[in-house]
């Protein structure tokens, strides 16, 4: 059992790589007041940016594309989440129906522009293995007894990405006057204004921070599991990420450990023959098993949210 552990671990943590970085920015949306479901949206963008970014860059021979492809892929789902943010904090939109819109728009504008980009094709070329990220064993931890198999044997690079950004997330929300401010804005905005915080600036701040997130996470997506875009890449994974913000109440630690139990959700069908007890189970099960648990745990923790209490109010300067 510890040797399927072992083989399951570092696939797991592939899977909830791009939950972490989706659900870390609907951390930074929310905690300044602002629903943001667009994630789901915002990662289709910024996988196909990726994706796109990668294979111009493999035709010309061109060295770092895929690291060039995150920070593309960053600044595209921040510039993207823009409709949502001008919606909601300027227009005063209900924030769900414009997160909603912005989700199908994501969706029918990049296959629009796969099939002006590609002959007609509704998906992006396919790359070289070579071009995406590849997984290694990180010198001298990956010896450690027990842990060094789990954590630091078959990882990718993006995953100590996502690991680093938790510990960044965390440290800006929780021990910078900036995180002080944002919180705020999440909380109480008409007090945070009348003490001279600029509440609409934080928003939009949070709003590009969540959009580069969540494009980064479509991105990661791509990068690491799939050698195209198409319609289907994300699929639904967005919402997923929504999931973890929740089952992890809106910290980033607990979007860590939520992360990971949904990335381990995902990855139990592939091992599923060798588990007695689920080796029986039709294959269907284990593709809609990570949907069902998505549902499941916002039952059961819904009750309990320590969601921001501003979160999805539409901000009244006038109101006390």
């Amino acid at each position: 059992m510890m040797e399927l552990i072992y083989q399951m671990f570092p696939l797991a943590l592939m899977m909830a790589t791009p939950l972490i970085l989706g659900a870390l920015g609907g951390l930074f949306s929310e905690r300044a007041g602002i629903v943001n479901i667009a994630i789901d949206g915002t990662m289709q963008v910024g996988a196909f940016l990726a994706m796109v970014c990668v294979l111009i860059f493999e035709a010309n021979g061109w060295p770092y594309a895929k690291w060039v492809a995150l920070l593309v892929a960053f600044i595209g789902g921040a510039i993207f989440i823009s409709i949502h943010a001008i919606a909601s904090i300027h227009f005063k939109a209900d924030q769900t129906v414009s997160g909603t819109a912005v989700n199908v728009l994501a969706g029918g504008l990049t296959i629009y522009l796969c099939q002006i980009m590609y002959n007609g094709a509704r998906s992006t070329d396919t790359i070289s293995a070579a071009q995406g990220f590849a997984k290694f064993n990180i010198p001298f931890l990956s010896d450690i007894p027990v842990i060094g198999r789990l954590l630091f044997t078959n990882v990718y690079a993006t995953t100590l990405l996502a690991f680093a950004l938790i510990v960044v997330s965390w440290f800006v929300i929780y021990k910078t006057p900036f995180g002080l401010r944002l919180r705020s804005c999440g909380e109480y905005p008409q007090a945070s204004a009348s003490m001279g915080i600029d509440v609409v600036k934080m928003r939009w701040i949070a709003e590009l921070i969540s959009g580069g997130l969540s494009g980064l996470a479509g991105a990661v997506l791509v990068l690491t599991t799939a050698t195209f875009y198409y319609s289907g890449t994300v699929h639904g994974l967005g919402f997923v990420a929504v999931a973890t913000l929740i089952f992890g109440q809106w910290s980033p630690w607990g979007v860590l450990g939520a992360g990971v139990f949904f990335g381990f959700a995902q990855v139990l069908g592939l091992y599923s023959s060798s588990i007695p007890l689920l080796e029986n189970l039709p294959s269907e099960f284990f593709s809609m098993f990570p949907y069902v648990i998505t549902i499941v745990a916002l039952v059961l923790f819904s009750g309990r949210s320590m969601a921001p209490k501003a979160s999805g109010e539409i901000y009244d300067a006038g109101k006390r």
